[in-house]
Formats: C-alpha cells, structure tokens, sequence
C-alpha cells in the first residue's frame, strides 16, 4: 500500500473541519448530528473546551458506546450530550435554550463505519435534519455536510442535498460545495452553508 500524500489537497472531511475550526470558540455550544465513532465529536468537543457543550446524536446504540468509549478515552465525556436518536429529531432533543445559539452543526453521512453497510442514513431524514439544523444556528453559523454519492443510496441522498442547498436564498445563506472535479459521482463531497447575519452584504 502507497504511502498517504502529506501534500495532497484536503479531503471532504478535512475541508469540514478546517472551516469548523475557524469559527467554533471555547464556550460554544455545537451538534455532531451523525457521531458514528465519535471522530467529528472528540474533534467539536477540543474546540468548546471549556465551558462549550457538543451535543451528538446517532440513532445507533453502537455509535453511541463507541463514541463514549471514544471521548472517556480523551477525557472529553464531560463537556458532550451523547443523544441516542435520529438527527431528524434535533428540536425535540435539544435544550429549548440552544435554538439560534449553536455556533455549528456537521453531518458525516453513510454508515457506521465497522459496522453494517445496509444501515445508512436516509434522504427523507437528512433533508428534514438540515432543514432544522439551519433554524437553531446562530446568525454567522456553519453547516457541514459530508455526503457519499458513491454508495447504493448515497448517489439519491448526495442529489437531494444538492437540490436543497442551491435553492437556500444567497441573501441569508452562504452556500459552498467542494468534490473531486475529475471523479464525479463517486468520492466524497462536503457543503458548507454559512448563516449570514442580518444586515450583511451578499
């Protein structure tokens, strides 16, 4: 197996994580709506720390052990919620106190990785989740979206997204989308959607 590039341009998740980075503080609050491993949550709670709350949903119980086991691990527990439901359900799992305070919100779609590939995650579901999400963001907030069109349903969920994101107004939301230009429909991609706040300039 060839060695990783160490100059080898960011992938969908890396590109999630470098936009997050710049704009979550120590004292925000932040969802991971799909935790899976608990990567994207141990990585959301560093940047909180202290003081800041990461609230992380999955709907799977194994997700959710292996995203404790996770952050005991790194002695992040006490500053995350770990929720056992779908991400659909973000307003009525959260603290009513969270709506339009959350600094950011991502989602890794697909499924569980280690786990059983016929359990992902569902277009209805994703497109009512990410609707909600950018309700309880706060003015300046981020959404991340990491999709996988490369697999059976993820071609379906990847295209619904697509649709949905480029029919936000541009002159209260931020859209970006970054895919390989040269292997279309079949390696990751990431949305970034960015809140504006009121009064800004497009």
């Amino acid at each position: 197996m060839a060695a990783p590039d160490p100059h080898a341009l960011p992938t969908s998740v890396d590109f999630a994580h470098a936009l997050i980075e710049t704009r979550v503080n120590p004292g925000d609050w932040v969802v991971d709506a799909t935790a899976g491993n608990g990567h994207d949550t141990l990585f959301l709670a560093r940047l909180v720390t202290p003081a800041g709350r990461v609230f992380a949903f999955d709907i799977q119980a194994e997700a959710i052990t292996s995203t404790r086991d996770r952050l005991a691990a790194a002695d992040a527990l006490s500053a995350c919620t770990l929720i056992h439901a779908s991400h659909h359900q973000l307003a009525s799992q959260l603290p009513p106190e969270a709506a339009g305070r959350l600094a950011a919100i991502m989602f890794n779609l697909g499924w569980l990785p280690g786990h059983d590939k016929a359990c992902i995650t569902q277009t209805d579901t994703t497109l009512a989740a990410v609707q909600v999400a950018l309700e309880w963001l706060r003015p300046g907030g981020l959404l991340t979206i990491v999709a996988y069109p490369g697999h059976a349903g993820g071609d379906v969920e990847s295209q619904a997204i697509a649709l949905w994101a480029s029919s936000l107004p541009s002159n209260s939301h931020e859209v970006r989308h970054l895919r390989p230009a040269n292997r279309q429909g079949k390696s990751p991609e990431c949305w970034a959607i960015r809140m504006r706040p009121t009064g800004q300039d497009r």
